[in-house]
């Protein structure tokens, strides 16, 4: 295989209607690594809101099982998105919504967040990947995230890439403000990024987080800048790796990336995700399966 084959793999199909596999490729084959630090980078930015930083906050899973919540997270959209069968996907978007269930969270709070994961990874990759994504491959992403909104209710989606991304540059001109709850999620969120390396290596990987947020985003969550020549040089490297990326092999198809969470290193079933109070109230697991809509 050479490497621009799954491109024209891709190009083949039709972005609404093979949406899935599309996205599949490209989350497992050609850009694992970039998927996954753009998505962890627009977790930031739903902080950022005052009313979802603080709704976070106040849950407390970010203080008493920071990696547990992460690894849940990551592992829910993964069962939605890249699903055994359609009916493992209906589970996991049911669990979802049934977690979601207990919280007052508004339909523009829970569209801004899905305009993160359809916009970031996209912003990034152009930026920071190995190559560029074609217009089709947008196109594919941007229907797969829809299908996720769709599973929760979600109303007023828009219907293309550039609407979801004129929303979400929108919402942040008029919502982001500090909260201090939103910082305190954020600065645990940090710390767990610095605590999967080793100890002289903790504290400098969790600040430098902060050198590939966007000035709007630190100054929201009251971080402080960066300095600017630091700033440069990350992004030099990110684009070194891309190049090095471009000119090497593709991922062989027997080796497609999947989640590798620390929370479950025996494995676990969709009944493991979640908050612990979730899964201890029957109440809660009895929830209707879509997302309630706060008005």
């Amino acid at each position: 295989m050479r490497r621009f084959d799954r491109l024209k793999t891709i190009l083949a199909m039709d972005p609404e209607r093979d949406c899935d596999e599309i996205y599949r490729l490209l989350f497992q084959y050609e850009f694992p690594w970039d998927f996954t630090r753009s998505l962890e980078l627009a977790l930031f930015r739903t902080y950022a809101v005052p009313t979802i930083g603080r709704l976070l906050d106040r849950t407390g899973e970010f203080e008493r099982g920071t990696q547990k919540r992460y690894d849940d997270t990551v592992l829910v959209l993964y069962e939605i998105l890249i699903p055994d069968s359609p009916s493992s996907r209906e589970r996991a978007v049911d669990r979802l919504n049934q977690i979601h269930w207990r919280y007052r969270i508004s339909n523009d709070d829970y569209l801004y967040t899905l305009a993160t994961f359809v916009v970031m990874p996209v912003r990034w990759i152009n930026e920071f990947g190995w190559r560029r994504l074609h217009p089709n491959e947008i196109r594919g992403l941007t229907a797969m995230w829809r299908k996720l909104g769709e599973g929760m209710r979600i109303e007023g989606m828009p219907e293309t890439y550039a609407g979801f991304e004129r929303f979400l540059d929108d919402y942040e001109r008029e919502r982001f403000a500090f909260d201090e709850g939103g910082r305190r999620v954020a600065d645990s969120t940090m710390r767990l990024f610095g605590s999967w390396f080793p100890r002289p290596l903790s504290a400098p990987v969790s600040d430098a987080t902060r050198l590939l947020m966007d000035p709007h985003l630190l100054d929201a969550l009251d971080i402080p800048r960066p300095p600017e020549p630091a700033r440069r040089a990350v992004r030099l490297a990110l684009k070194a790796r891309a190049l090095l990326l471009r000119l090497g092999s593709p991922r062989p198809d027997s080796r497609p990336v999947a989640p590798r969470p620390r929370t479950y290193p025996s494995g676990y079933t969709l009944d493991d995700l979640g908050p612990d109070s979730y899964r201890r109230n029957p109440t809660h697991r009895d929830a209707p399966p879509a997302c309630p809509i706060a008005r």
